[in-house]
């Protein structure tokens, strides 16, 4: 019960300090002041929604192309197995008659045999 009442007696102390602080301010900013500010505030969270909009459709994409790209194929999973799935192509393709082989050096279905890991992005 001790603690309710020092909880009930903060939040009484924080409401009259906020009203009091704006107060002094009204009383000796000059007049506009508090329209700039809160001008400010708006912009800011207005900054700051646009902000989470953009990461949320960024996922959103993200997802999407990625979608395209792999459907519905778990990319931890094929990473996991690649070995087996390499094998695994390896010996169909040796199986072919008139095919050309897989090349020695092949790292694998999920790994771009262009890239050179000298791009700017990853």
């Amino acid at each position: 019960m001790r603690r309710l009442f020092w909880v009930g007696v903060g939040v009484v102390a924080t409401v009259v300090v906020v009203r009091k602080g704006r107060d002094l301010a009204v009383a000796y900013l000059p007049e506009g002041t508090t329209d700039v500010v809160e001008g400010a505030t708006a912009i800011t969270r207005a900054l700051g929604t646009a902000r989470h909009e953009f990461v949320a459709g960024m996922a959103e994409r993200e997802a999407q192309l990625r979608h395209q790209l792999v459907g519905d194929v778990d990319v931890d999973e094929a990473r996991a197995n690649q070995g087996r799935h390499v094998e695994e192509l390896r010996a169909a393709w040796s199986g072919r008659r008139g095919g050309t082989p897989v090349p020695g050096g092949w790292a694998g279905p999920l790994d771009d045999p262009d890239d050179d890991g000298e791009a700017a992005f990853f």
